[in-house]
């Protein structure tokens, strides 16, 4: 009986297949020796394609290379990856995936690679999509790897232009400091938000940002932010700008009275022109204190 049960026991090869993740291996150069069933259908390569090929041509796009060959670096010093990374698919299409990588060693030798994916549109991405906030997915560089399309209706950011570039390319040069401590923060800590500004459809808005870790695992570093525009700092911004309008309009008509009262000093007699004068100055008193105190 126990032998029977052996004898129906799936090879590791037949596990990996059975998989709903693309499970992909590499030699230490990163050529393929193992490609399972889910890798061909989120790659479009088959097996025997795939095979014997560089992981750089079958999944790795334009935008991605630089990030793939730190990964591959770090790999070969024995850290394991994970995070959300674009992949490709054959054909040029680019995916976002949420990716595991992690060496394989025997007597202390990388002999090879194990990778995991994971269509972040199998994953996570409905949960974002679905959310008013607009949701962005960052690795350790601030480089995008998915944006939801709030952010296109939100900040009128194209998502095709979003995703590769650094979000920080849209924050606000005196608060990128800021960006740069909520992500590194402790992941455990409650409060791991902020507000600052982004670059929204032509000028500067004030957003309120909240950053999760998007993997627990020591050595990860992506991280999902969530943006949505900030109501409080919305409502100062507005105060801001009625109090620049009237300021505006206050000195111009303080002016005019200025000018009219000098025109009218020139032709008035000398008991009126004490008066006008004394007038003059309580307007010129007034612009002083429009210009040093009432700042827009």
């Amino acid at each position: 009986m126990e032998t029977e049960a052996l004898s129906v026991r799936p090879s590791a090869d037949e596990l990996l297949h059975a998989l709903g993740h693309a499970v992909i291996a590499t030699d230490p150069q990163g050529r393929v020796v193992f490609w399972n069933g889910a890798a061909e259908e989120l790659y479009g390569w088959s097996a025997a394609e795939a095979l014997g090929r560089d992981i750089n041509e079958v999944t790795v796009p334009e935008i991605s290379q630089q990030a793939a060959a730190e990964i591959m670096a770090a790999l070969r010093e024995g850290r394991p990856w994970s995070g959300g990374f674009p992949v490709q698919r054959r054909g040029g299409k680019v995916l976002h995936a949420l990716v595991t990588d992690s060496g394989v060693y025997r007597d202390g030798e990388l002999i090879g690679i194990v990778g995991t994916s994971l269509n972040l549109g199998d994953a996570v991405r409905h949960l974002m999509e679905r959310s008013s906030d607009a949701a962005v997915l960052v690795d350790e560089h601030h480089v995008v790897s998915y944006a939801s399309p709030a952010v296109a209706n939100l900040f009128g950011w194209p998502v095709d232009e979003v995703v590769g570039a650094p979000l920080t390319d849209r924050i606000h040069p005196e608060d990128q400091q800021d960006f740069e401590e909520l992500v590194a923060a402790d992941p455990t800590r409650a409060d791991r938000a902020g507000e600052l500004r982004v670059r929204s459809h032509g000028a500067w808005s004030w957003v309120e940002v909240a950053v999760t870790d998007l993997y627990t695992e020591p050595g990860s570093r992506s991280a999902v932010c969530n943006i949505r525009r900030s109501e409080r700092l919305a409502r100062i911004e507005e105060r801001e700008r009625l109090l620049e309008a009237v300021h505006s309009e206050v000195l111009q008509d303080l002016f005019a009275a200025a000018l009219d009262l000098d025109h009218a000093l020139t032709r008035a007699a000398p008991p009126i022109a004490a008066r006008i004068d004394a007038a003059r100055d309580a307007v010129g008193r007034a612009i002083g204190t429009l210009r040093e105190v009432v700042k827009p």
